[in-house]
């Protein structure tokens, strides 16, 4: 008769954990089950058959094979702060007496700074009249998450209730199940009104969510990503415009204007700062390219002819 899997048993029991306790959202769980189910497998052609038997030298043997597989330092830093959060919910229920990943950092890989898209751009894809009830709806996305800096999960999820129109915020339920309330802008909350005129011609009677598809339902995020490159080519966008895009040219925008990290992280909904301190790598190139181009002392000689 084959030995019970506890390591899949206890894996199980930390996903049902983060789904129902902690209601992770759906995208979220299933990067944890993933990097860890991955773990799983490792520890199984170790010949471990506890969570409990694991060390840290294993851990940094795991980290090493995964990094001269080809995996970046990024990647193996979420395995490794998933597997932390697996040792957490083991310790809490008595399962193990130490984390074995703690202490434990991936190797460093280059820091690639977000794509943006600047004022005129993002003007030649908004400033756009709209009358069609597909063409108010993406709009009104776009919109939105500019002007909010929403992650696609945040709008995915929005419902008809979560704005409040007599004092222009918005209510988001971020990572984590962390509520968090953000302003809306002039133009969006203009494009939101658009788009609820004709809403009701495509929405279900019951339907609560806010952006709905042809088929009256609640849109997926899928759909969201294919609608938005269809607008950018339809506007001669050469960009790839994806939600992160303008979530990105949101936060630096801001920043850039402000000088206010806290209040962007804020916004943004980050949990740690150093999240959003890559926006000051932004802000700064942004001034470096300004130095370089009018400083009296920087601007570089014309050749001679």
């Amino acid at each position: 008769m084959q030995a019970p899997d506890r390591l899949q048993a206890r894996l199980q029991a930390f996903l049902s954990h983060l789904r129902f306790e902690r209601r992770l959202s759906p995208h979220t769980l299933s990067n944890y089950q993933r990097d860890l189910q991955r773990f799983r497998d490792w520890c199984r052609e170790q010949e471990l058959d506890g969570w409990d038997k694991l060390t840290p030298r294993q851990v940094r043997a795991f980290v090493a094979q995964r990094h001269r597989g080809g995996i970046s330092g990024k990647s193996l830093q979420r395995e490794l702060s998933a597997l932390r959060s697996l040792f957490r919910y083991l310790l809490r229920e008595g399962v193990v007496e130490n984390d074995p990943a703690s202490g434990i950092r991936a190797p460093k890989s280059e820091r690639h700074l977000p794509d943006t898209l600047d004022a005129d751009q993002l003007g030649r894809l908004l400033d756009v009249a709209s009358e069609e009830p597909l063409q108010r709806r993406d709009l009104a996305i776009m919109e939105l998450l500019y002007s909010c800096g929403l992650r696609l999960a945040e709008l995915v999820s929005l419902n008809l209730h979560d704005i409040d129109r007599d004092d222009a915020t918005l209510e988001v339920i971020g990572k984590g199940a962390k509520s968090r309330r953000v302003p809306v802008g002039r133009k969006a909350l203009a494009a939101i009104a658009a788009w609820e005129q004709v809403r009701g011609q495509l929405a279900r009677p019951d339907e609560q969510a806010l952006f709905v598809s042809q088929r009256g339902t609640r849109l997926r995020p899928r759909s969201i990503q294919q609608r938005l490159h269809q607008w950018a080519l339809q506007q001669g966008c050469r960009q790839n415009l994806h939600p992160h895009l303008l979530r990105h040219s949101f936060a630096s925008h801001l920043l850039e204007s402000s000088g206010d990290l806290r209040a962007v992280q804020e916004l943004l909904g980050h949990a740690d700062i150093s999240t959003t301190q890559i926006y000051t790598h932004l802000d700064f190139q942004h001034l470096a390219q300004v130095y370089d181009s009018a400083h009296p002392r920087a601007r570089r000689k014309k050749r001679e002819p």
